[in-house]
């Protein structure tokens, strides 16, 4: 017979303590209750608990104090943190000081008992973080023993035991969905959906029918009641890709459905709960963006209750080798073939080039080069690397100097074009060779565009 779970709930005020023992009573749990810290610190000095629900408010002290112990002598126990509605700073704090959860008076009983089925997860054996199933499309995971991504991975891990949002940085390319993935799949919702989108490919007009869902009706084409992003993602992890492509009008709508956890659909006159994990990525300087106004910063304080920086190729030369070989041989399965072997002198090309496109321009650059490659074996010659790798000083790309461009008239025109075969090269590759959104980034017309790779011989 297995042992029934366990949960401490600590409330100074009665009622409370007495709909959260008869709700988690039902959901099977065996419950203890403390009125204030100094009852919860005792109960924890004798009882292994599998979660605990405090109040933030405490006669004889506040919830912070003690997620923070419980984080330190109990790490295994999440605490879901209660708070007074409209208290979304002090629910933020909690997050940040190592809560799993919150949950806002008055308690909502469906969101409640889906924060223990999540709280609950974490400490079933048969779910153990990091035991999650590859994908379904055999992508790659976190490669790499360099110490970035050793100390990458052990943050994932951290954090997959949390619901607070993350917000996950890094240059184009270094693999940020991956990232989220990651910590969807090791934490309590991994058998939930998990759901990327794009903000920067919504247009406008349609994004809060797309967020929120809308009804049969509520504008032209409107055919028939469709659920939004939000409700697709319920019961697991939304994760929203290059969230500074929001406009300000959705930042708004957006902070409301974190803050109360619920969605409007287009048309509706209701609200409707829904049950995500929100974790958001960009390349941009969202801090930078937020003191130009262009992002608002409540919701910013909002979606980066925990930051995750993810570290650039540049940075973990190491695991190239690594890298370079394991996608490989997932390019030459889908091609069908055996999986060549890197030359040294391919490895050593590697190592030397900046790689301003990460990750996703190694994958380009390899599976150009097993197109091209004869025999078993790639070498330098067949990558192609481009001759002048944009170096990079802090971060930043950072033009090369033009060698001998007094001793030729003819040199301007060809480094212009060598500057314009190289922005264009690195768009398409950010953008999977989707011309559309390369020529938006690019700023030019998908038909300039066109012309540009015609001239340039790029097509």
């Amino acid at each position: 017979m297995t042992e029934a779970r366990t949960a401490l709930i600590v409330d100074d005020e009665r009622d409370i303590r007495e709909l959260l023992v008869l709700t988690l009573g039902r959901m099977g749990l065996r419950i203890s209750t403390a009125a204030n810290l100094a009852e919860a610190r005792e109960q924890l000095a004798v009882h292994r608990y599998d979660l605990c629900i405090t109040d933030m408010r405490l006669p004889d002290g506040n919830g912070i104090e003690l997620v923070h112990e419980i984080a330190r002598n109990h790490p295994s126990t999440p605490v879901a943190m209660i708070t007074a509605f409209g208290s979304m700073d002090l629910a933020v704090e909690a997050l940040k000081a190592g809560a799993f959860d919150f949950v806002s008076k008055p308690v909502d009983l469906g969101v409640l008992r889906g924060l223990v089925r999540h709280a609950l997860e974490l400490g079933n054996p048969a779910d153990t973080p990091g035991t999650a199933p590859a994908s379904a499309d055999n992508g790659p995971r976190l490669l790499g023993d360099s110490l970035p991504m050793q100390e990458l991975r052990s943050t994932i891990a951290k954090v997959s035991r949390s619901q607070a949002p993350v917000y996950i940085v890094g240059e184009s390319g270094v693999g940020k969905e991956l990232v989220a993935r990651t910590i969807h799949e090791q934490g309590a919702r991994a058998k939930g959906p998990f759901v990327p989108v794009n903000c920067g490919a919504i247009p406008a007009e349609l994004m809060e029918s797309e967020f929120f869902g809308h009804r049969k009706g509520s504008f032209t084409g409107a055919h028939a009641d469709k659920p939004g992003l939000f409700q697709a993602a319920s019961g697991g992890t939304l994760f929203l890709d290059e969230v500074a492509e929001l406009p300000l009008q959705m930042q708004v709508k957006l902070l409301r459905a974190i803050q109360e956890k619920s969605v409007r659909p287009v048309g509706a006159a209701t609200e409707v709960p829904v049950d995500v994990r929100l974790l958001s990525a960009t390349h941009k300087d969202l801090a930078q963006l937020v003191a130009e106004g262009r992002f608002r910063h409540d919701l910013y304080y909002r979606i980066n209750v925990i930051e995750l920086r993810v570290p650039p190729l540049r940075e973990r030369r190491a695991d190239l080798p690594q890298l370079a070989s394991t996608i490989l041989k997932r390019l030459a399965i889908n091609h069908g073939r055996p999986a060549p072997q890197l030359a040294s002198s391919a490895l050593e090309a590697l190592a030397g080039y900046a790689f301003p496109g990460n990750v996703r321009e190694l994958e380009n650059i390899l599976e150009r080069a097993l197109a091209l490659a004869e025999g078993d074996s790639i070498t330098a010659t067949d990558l192609r690397l481009p001759a002048a790798s944009p170096a990079r000083t802090n971060g930043q790309p950072a033009v090369e100097a033009v060698q001998d461009l007094d001793n030729s008239s003819a040199a301007l025109p060809s480094y212009i074009e060598q500057l314009e075969r190289a922005a264009i090269q690195k768009a398409l590759d950010e953008n999977r060779w989707n011309k559309t959104r390369a020529a938006a980034q690019l700023g030019i017309t998908f038909r300039a565009l066109r012309y540009k790779l015609k001239k340039l011989g790029m097509e």
